[in-house]
């Protein structure tokens, strides 16, 4: 009995090792998605810059309520924030409301997170809904990224190093964005896109 205790506790701290690494990397796949730093989330979630750093390192096991913040904080189901890699079903489904939402500034265009949140550092894609005249403006990404923005409806707009470029339904932009870039949604109709964002592309002369 005192052996088959021992086994069963070091399955049980085995498991919760193995739980606590997945959240963590999640929590920071997350975190980067949305571009927070560790400070903005720690100020939108509640929770200590600390305890964040320590989470994302997985070295610490957080509690229920604060992983409750975290997930509310990043927009996504603590259901999502707790799944464990090794346990996915190769078919993965994502409900609206477990889709995360980014806003532009002046809250006419909206990106809906619909990449894979694990390959989020290296590729990123969104669901683009604008009105019209919606304009998202974006910082530079790392050296080397390059962007795709697809429109199914309407017309759009992409301006980079004072180069302006439109499209319409049925055609693609790709452009740098390792400089500060915007897209805008022109003329008097709505528009709909799907943009893929590929982070470290290649060097880019």
């Amino acid at each position: 009995m005192g052996v088959e205790g021992r086994d069963r506790q070091r399955e049980l701290a085995a498991g919760a090792q193995v739980l606590s690494g997945q959240l963590g990397k999640t929590i920071q796949r997350l975190r980067k998605a949305y571009n927070l730093s560790l400070s903005e989330l720690a100020e939108q979630s509640g929770v200590a810059k600390s305890i964040i750093s320590q989470i994302e390192r997985n070295e610490t096991n957080p509690t229920l309520a604060t992983i409750w913040r975290l997930s509310q904080a990043l927009d996504v189901s603590i259901e999502r924030v707790l799944a464990t890699g090794d346990e996915e079903p190769f078919i993965e489904k994502s409900s609206r409301a477990d889709t995360p939402i980014l806003v532009s500034e002046d809250g006419k265009v909206k990106l809906a997170i619909i990449g894979w949140i694990k390959t989020v550092e290296w590729l990123q894609w969104y669901d683009v809904s604008a009105e019209p005249g919606g304009v998202l403006d974006s910082d530079a990404h790392q050296r080397g990224s390059v962007e795709c923005l697809s429109v199914l409806d309407g017309e759009f707009e992409v301006e980079v190093g004072g180069v302006t470029q439109r499209a319409k339904a049925g055609e693609t932009l790709r452009y740098r964005c390792d400089r500060p870039h915007t897209v805008r949604c022109v003329g008097d109709k709505p528009g709909r896109a799907t943009m893929v964002c590929i982070l470290k592309a290649a060097v880019m002369d």
